[in-house]
């Protein structure tokens, strides 16, 4: 590199950041402000340089107590605060998304994406302490002590009978106490109850939604408050 292009190359933000190039499709999810546990969802697909709506709006719910920076792609404001662990909030953010579980033996899906019916054996697991953390595993047993039984991917609640991951605080990189187990599923109530940190919607729009994606496209799950999407819109190339 030339001394006037590391020069400029230096100077840049430090938070300078788009969406990657190769992302062919993206969720918006946009909420009314940092408190809200309602958002809207609209999915988008990039054409010809392009991104045009290809699903929704649809709506959607959110934490309880509202949304807090995560742990994805996007740079994260100095001072901001983040998502932890049991504090009711949504990662906010630029996150992959991809990988599906739930009840059916089969779901109508792409067929590169992930998709695998839960047992009892299956675990995600949500201890910090564990050196497992925000990671499903299978056991080749029964669930036999009280901690397998209360990471256990949550059985008989039609709620959690389909999702989908959203990559936040996701492996390779993952830290103790960032929140776990983050999911799109479906709603409860017909959307009148928040969530504990998901993102909710209808059961219809949620397998519409995993159809939808191709695993080669590089899905991506933008959620931020309509204040910081108009902020980031244009600098970070966001549909």
């Amino acid at each position: 590199m030339r001394l006037p292009s590391l020069i400029a190359a230096l100077c840049l933000p430090l938070a300078a950041f788009e969406l990657p190039e190769d992302s062919r499709q993206c969720v918006v999810g946009i909420a009314p402000d940092w408190n809200s546990s309602k958002v809207t969802l609209t999915a988008y697909e990039k054409k010809g340089g392009r991104w045009v709506r290809a699903l929704g709006p649809w709506p959607g719910r959110l934490g309880k107590s509202g949304m807090a920076w995560g742990d994805g792609l996007h740079p994260v404001p100095a001072a901001a605060a983040t998502k932890k662990e049991g504090d009711w909030k949504a990662p906010a953010g630029v996150f992959r998304i991809g990988g599906a579980w739930g009840y059916d033996a089969s779901i109508r899906k792409h067929p590169k994406q992930f998709y695998r019916q839960i047992t009892t054996r299956d675990l995600w697991v949500e201890d910090s302490s564990s050196s497992s953390y925000n990671r499903h595993l299978i056991l080749d047993h029964d669930p036999a002590t009280e901690w397998e039984k209360k990471q256990q991917m949550r059985q008989n609640d039609h709620a959690h009978s389909l999702k989908l991951f959203i990559a936040h605080n996701a492996p390779p990189r993952v830290t103790p106490g960032k929140g776990s187990a983050i999911f799109f599923h479906i709603w409860r109530g017909g959307g009148s109850k928040p969530t504990a940190g998901c993102t909710t919607l209808a059961e219809s729009n949620l397998r519409n939604l995993i159809a939808w994606l191709d695993p080669d496209a590089n899905p991506l799950y933008v959620l931020l408050p309509e204040s910081d999407y108009r902020k980031h819109a244009t600098s970070w190339q966001l549909p």
